[in-house]
This record gives C-alpha cells, sequence and structure tokens, in this order.
C-alpha cells in the first residue's frame, strides 16, 4: 500500500522520530555485494529519510547510527563507517543548513577517530543556530552506558540527597536532555528488539516494526510508519476513558 502526504494527518504527527537502521549487511548479501557496499546504499537511505522528514514536518530525528558495541565489529567495516560518517558530514553540512536543519549528536563521543570527531564538531557547530528539525545522530551510543555516565554525574555532585532525584531531576544526566522523549521508534529489516538504545526515553514510545531492509527505506515506508502511529491510542498508563475525558475538558 503506497501513501501520500496527503493521506496523513499533519496535525497529529510524531514531535520524535528514531529509526534503527538495520539490515545493510543483508541488504549486501542479498544483492551479492560485500557489507561496505550495504553501508554505502544506506546513506541514500539516511539522506532521503533526513529530507522527506524534514518536509514533512518532523521536529525531532534521531538515527541510530553506531553503537558502543559496534566497536566489536571487523576493523575494516568500523573503518568504512567512520569514513562514511565522514563524508556525509562534509558533503552535507550546507545542505543542513539550508534546510534549516541542527545537527546533534549523543553517545560516548570521545570515543570516535579524531578526525570524525572533528568533523562532526564542525558541523555541529555550523548548524547550531538552526530551527527547523533537530537531527540527532547516536554514535558510539549505548542505553546502559547512557544511564551509567548519568548515575557517575550525579554521584559527583554534592548537597544532593535521595529525595532529590526523581525523573526529571534524574533525565537532565542524560545525552538527551535537551530533545523530548520519542513518539515513534522504528526499527528496519524485520529484527524485533531495540538494542540498547534510549532504554530510559522509549519508556510510552509507539514501536513499528518492518521488514524492509534500511537501503530500501523510502517515503513511502515513513508515511506508513507514521499512519500507523496515527492509528494508536497513546494512552500513557490511562484508560481510554480517561483520555477522553481530558479531550471534554
Amino acid at each position: 500500500m503506497k501513501l501520500d502526504i496527503k493521506e496523513i494527518d499533519i496535525k497529529n504527527l510524531p514531535s520524535h522520530i528514531v529509526i534503527i537502521m538495520d539490515g545493510n549487511g543483508r541488504w549486501a548479501k542479498k544483492n551479492k555485494l560485500d557489507r561496505i557496499s550495504g553501508h554505502r546504499q544506506g546513506m541514500k537511505s539516511v539522506k532521503s529519510i533526513i529530507t522527506e522528514s524534514r518536509k514533512i514536518g518532523i521536529k525531532y530525528l534521531t538515527l541510530y547510527a553506531f553503537s558502543a558495541q559496534n566497536w566489536n565489529r571487523p576493523r575494516p567495516e568500523v573503518n568504512a563507517l567512520m569514513e562514511l560518517l565522514q563524508f556525509y558530514l562534509i558533503e552535507e553540512g550546507k545542505t543542513l543548513v539550508e534546510k534549516d536543519i541542527r545537527l546533534n549528536a549523543i553517545g560516548r563521543l570521545n570515543s570516535l577517530p579524531k578526525n570524525a570527531y572533528e568533523v562532526l564538531t564542525e558541523t555541529m557547530n555550523l548548524t547550531k543556530n538552526c530551527s527547523g528539525m533537530t537531527l540527532t545522530l547516536a554514535l558510539s551510543y549505548g542505553g546502559r552506558e547512557e544511564i551509567i555516565d548519568a548515575v557517575k554525574q550525579i554521584s559527583n555532585l554534592t548537597n544532593i540527597s535521595s529525595s532529590d532525584i526523581d525523573e526529571e531531576f534524574f533525565s537532565k544526566f542524560l545525552y538527551t536532555s535537551d530533545i523530548p522523549d520519542p513518539d515513534l521508534l522504528i526499527r528496519t529489516s524485520g529484527e524485533h528488539r531495540i538494542s540498547n538504545l534510549l532504554l530510559w526515553q522509549l519508556a510510552y514510545t509507539e514501536i513499528y516494526f518492518t521488514k524492509t531492509l534500511w537501503p530500501d527505506f523510502r517515503k513511502r515506508h515513513l508515511l506508513k510508519a507514521i499512519s500507523n502511529y496515527q492509528s494508536r491510542e497513546r494512552r500513557f498508563g490511562l484508560t481510554g476513558e480517561q483520555l477522553k475525558k481530558r479531550e471534554i475538558l
């Protein structure tokens, strides 16, 4: 089923979409290519989905680009991924500014190679005044690692008692302290897991799984995920009746 933007309720868009971009390797194997070719093809989807998300009116888009565990992959593949990251940032920096997209990054960024880290920092500075959409790249990221890093920061504070710590307080020490929790998580390739992504922030996120491999993911797939999201009732622990009463009030 192909959807058109006219079939999406623009007034009910998810504010923050997160995508686990999975399936580059399987796409390459399916097409009898090496894994790195799959990652290169996946970059076309990255560009397409960023562009379409901006056009639709998504305010926050987060892409799970490289996990903390991905460092354990074969060195040639890791090196290729870091080179692709640098290539994208260098190629698309000015385009992000033109499209009013602010680049953000979360994770243990100091683990990135020096060149990749420098280009990432330069691009974030270049786009820091953009406000149309915030694009967040999760790089060297792990949800458990993020929570541990937050606890370490809190443990170094003075004059803090256990009674001071609640959800709002704790959230201020997460990598995502300046962006809202996700409304919709999309995972491509047919896998049904969140792979250590945003463990705290995904508490009430709607999750959409698709068998489409990431290199094949385009506008029509994004619209289908948003349409599915819009068909759901988000209750946040309440009953449907309670929600209806709130709408009346």
